[in-house]
């Protein structure tokens, strides 16, 4: 327990008097120090107990006195002891009435105690306190270290950190979500600071902030103290602790203590997740080899029913990905043999590797199927990110969030965007699928400028969306430029008439009347479209490119009905 003037009151060997001040004898004592100086305060530092005989103040100036006491008040000192019978015989008046006006403590020291007494009482007591602060800091390591080994792990911890520090505490995982708090009363007030931890998230490790949060009414606000947790690049949690007022010696020890002991957590759990993705990289490409029965048998129970369910494949990558960087990963798969870009071929690179969204992106992944006790399947490659999720759980549901805020942000934030595409829902026979399912609904969502898309929108769509393409409308140009060009010449409507029969399946008598011509009159411009194009109407696949042709060209001119029909 901290030193107070009213400890020094007490101790009978020094019979100390008080005179003035007596409401702030509760004041802690720091040290006790001798200066005669007649301004002291530039050698002080606030806490000290200021001994004097009055050897060099003017004592009989009643103003030189109010400011003597005002600046010692001022500077944080707790306290005067003034030793009668040295220089006065007694306390002078103007100082006496200097300290009652402003309450501050003025202690009569009498001649037969020296201040050294007072000096190594102080001391002794401060040093027996800090003795017994780290006498307790290694309690509450010791305790706190059996909490996190216990079954609760980090909850316990938060429980016996909560006792030590007189207050609360609480942890949040890297999505900034509320992972666990002590006691449960504080859950409410360590919520509302979610803002503020999703502030010190994206600041570099180590990173700590104080807060302050309000209770409302009269009552004191809590001072909250925040720790980031790991020891890498970026925190992997961030520690609360809500007291009344700074902690002292013994709860800073519990804190750090805490801080240590949640990062060996941490980062045992990131050794561990390394090896499990190692394990997951296996386990895809056993998947992706069509070799289920061994993909269950390496993975155990490792991804609790997640092989059991109806699951989806995800694969992400950064929305900066550049053409290059993909004919380049493209090339170097072909290389190796036909892998697929960015596939789960290989080893899983380090989640450096991803782009900073990307990153996240797994990191609230994983975080929401935590919170919501399922399995999760994630494995980095490269600068792409393939997992499993299960269908309509809370992972998936997570990415989905993540890629509509990334869409949201649209252009604001162009190089931190994240491009997703999801498989439809499958069995594990039917992960090979799943995954091409999976990147063509990456590629779709690249091409159309979307966060994600599903594999089930691209095959309830429509495929004319996808003619969208320089090079497809370049080809389609050149298929009917020699059409548009015989009709710019008023020789006919061949591209109208070319539209209107394809568009009635070749039906001659329902696509001369949309034109308001005679049959034979279509039939006609029919032979001459295939004698400028030299390709046969009659092959399927000729009509196809045609068809797709003038749907990938400008609007189909309107057929020129002011002609007679023959």
């Amino acid at each position: 327990m901290p030193l107070t003037l009213a400890s020094l009151v007490q101790h009978s060997a020094l019979k100390l008097t008080v005179l003035a001040g007596e409401s702030r004898l509760d004041t802690p004592v720091r040290w006790a120090h001798v200066s005669e100086l007649a301004d002291p305060v530039p050698y002080l530092e606030g806490g000290e107990l200021l001994l004097i005989t009055a050897l060099k103040l003017d004592v009989e100036d009643e103003e030189a006195m109010r400011r003597y006491v005002g600046r010692l008040d001022a500077a944080g000192v707790v306290g005067l002891g003034f030793a009668a019978g040295v220089s006065h015989e007694k306390v002078p008046r103007a100082l006496l009435d200097a300290a009652r006006e402003t309450d501050f403590p003025l202690l009569e020291v009498p001649r037969r105690t020296p201040f050294l007494a007072i000096s190594k009482a102080v001391s002794a007591a401060v040093a027996a306190d800090q003795y017994q602060a780290v006498t307790e800091g290694f309690e509450a390591q010791r305790e706190l270290t059996r909490a996190a080994q216990s079954a609760e792990g980090p909850a316990a911890l938060l429980a016996r950190l909560a006792v030590h520090v007189d207050g609360w505490a609480a942890l949040y995982d890297i999505s900034g979500a509320l992972v666990a708090v002590a006691p449960a009363w504080a859950a409410r007030r360590a919520a509302r600071l979610t803002g503020e931890v999703e502030r010190l998230r994206d600041r570099p490790a180590p990173a700590s902030a104080v807060v302050s949060e309000a209770r409302g009414g009269d009552r004191a606000d809590d001072r909250v103290e925040l720790q980031s947790i790991g020891s890498g690049r970026r925190p992997r949690a961030v520690l609360a602790v809500g007291t009344g007022a700074p902690p002292g010696t013994a709860e800073r020890y519990a804190v750090n203590s805490a801080v240590a002991l949640l990062t060996l957590t941490t980062e045992r759990s990131r050794a561990l997740q390394e090896a499990e993705q190692r394990l997951g990289a296996a386990v895809l490409r056993m998947l992706m080899a069509g070799e289920v029965d061994h993909a269950r048998a390496v993975a155990g129970s490792l991804y609790g029913g997640l092989l059991d369910e109806p699951l989806r494949v995800i694969v992400a990558e950064g929305a900066s990905t550049t053409t290059g960087r993909r004919r380049a990963a493209a090339a170097g798969a072909k290389a190796r043999g036909g892998e697929a870009e960015g596939g789960v071929l290989g080893e899983p690179k380090e989640s450096g590797g991803l782009p900073a969204a990307v990153e996240t992106l797994a990191e609230r992944v994983e975080a929401a199927a935590a919170r919501a006790g399922e399995a999760v399947l994630l494995v980095p490659h490269g600068a792409r990110l393939t997992g499993l999720v299960a269908d309509g759980g809370a992972a998936a549901a997570a990415c989905a969030d993540f890629a509509a805020a990334a869409e949201a942000a649209g252009e604001d934030d162009p190089e931190h965007g994240v491009v997703v595409g999801v498989s439809a829902p499958a069995g594990l026979s039917a992960a090979t699928v799943a995954f091409k399912q999976a990147q063509q609904a990456l590629s779709v969502a690249r091409r159309r400028g979307r966060a994600l898309v599903e594999h089930e929108d691209v095959a309830s769509g429509s495929v004319l969306p996808l003619l969208a393409d320089d090079a497809v409308r370049a080809f389609a140009d050149g298929l009917l430029r020699a059409l548009y060009e015989h009709d710019a010449h008023g020789r006919g409507d061949l591209v109208a008439s070319l539209h209107a029969w394809l568009s009635r399946h070749g039906q001659w008598d329902a696509a001369a009347a949309d034109l308001g011509v005679h049959r034979h009159t279509l039939r006609y411009r029919m032979r001459r479209v295939e004698e400028i194009l030299g390709r046969s109407l009659d092959d399927p696949d000729v009509r196809m490119e045609l068809w797709l042709a003038l749907k990938a060209t400008a609007a189909v001119p309107p057929p020129r009905k002011d002609r007679k029909k023959s």
